[in-house]
């Protein structure tokens, strides 16, 4: 059987994502509340910027094994992101082990990160790829939406791969719900109306994140309402 990373590994990246994003940035948090306390669930985070899968894993309640692209475990980070519980996934191929190893986490009630979108860019969720509606239906795990915002606003002035150093970034967890219709379905067609659904409400929470925090919202909001989700 293929090895599933502990929570216990998760967590020691939670401890370090918190001592390095509170450390750099502003993190302000909404929703929080929202995400279950136990059991299999799936965070499905927007990604316009390198900086959004560690902020979430610092400031999320539960620890977090993020997909990862293969690419990233070069040299020292390989064995340091195996060793806090992040799963390598070749985004080119069927990879069996790196869905062997998600299903994992899931069966033994953990938290799964996928960035949904696949790969780095408007971070709108404009692009859904299907992998996401057959882990939350294979797995039965609900999925949390979280919308990261600020993290590509602008680069920094001493380290232009990073947000600008105590700069404010939001993190807005929304309702978690469940991607599959309730027959338990896996075909083709199930999964592609899964997806639809998980778009609809994806794209739904990214717009009511911006609304509460500010960023993009419409003439007249007031950043005050944010306090409604905290």
């Amino acid at each position: 059987m293929t090895d599933v990373p502990s929570v216990r590994s998760a967590e020691v990246g939670r401890r370090i994502g918190v001592g390095l994003m509170y450390g750099l940035f502003k993190p302000r948090v909404l929703g929080a509340w929202r995400v279950p306390a136990t059991g299999p669930l799936i965070f499905a985070v927007n990604h316009s910027h390198n900086v959004d899968g560690p902020m979430v894993m610092g400031v999320a309640p539960r620890p977090t094994h993020f997909l990862i692209k293969k690419e990233a475990f070069v040299g020292p980070l390989d064995p340091f992101l195996t060793g806090i519980g992040q799963l390598k996934v070749d985004r080119h191929s069927t990879d069996r082990t790196a869905i062997s190893r998600a299903l994992g986490v899931l069966e033994q009630g953990g938290v799964l990160g996928i960035f949904p979108e696949g790969t780095r860019g408007e971070g709108d969720f404009a692009a859904i790829r299907a992998g996401l509606a057959y882990f939350a239906v294979r797995g039965g795990a609900p999925i949390v939406p979280v919308a990261v915002l600020g993290s590509s606003d602008r680069p920094g002035r001493l380290i232009k791969a990073l947000p600008p150093l105590r700069s404010r970034v939001d993190v807005v967890f929304g309702d978690p719900f469940e991607a599959g219709d309730g027959s338990g379905r896996r075909t083709r067609k199930a999964l592609d109306e899964a997806t639809e659904r998980i778009q609809k409400q994806l794209t739904a929470h990214l717009e009511e994140a911006r609304r509460l925090t500010g960023r993009g919202s419409p003439p007249g909001f007031s950043v005050a309402d944010a306090a409604t989700l905290e």
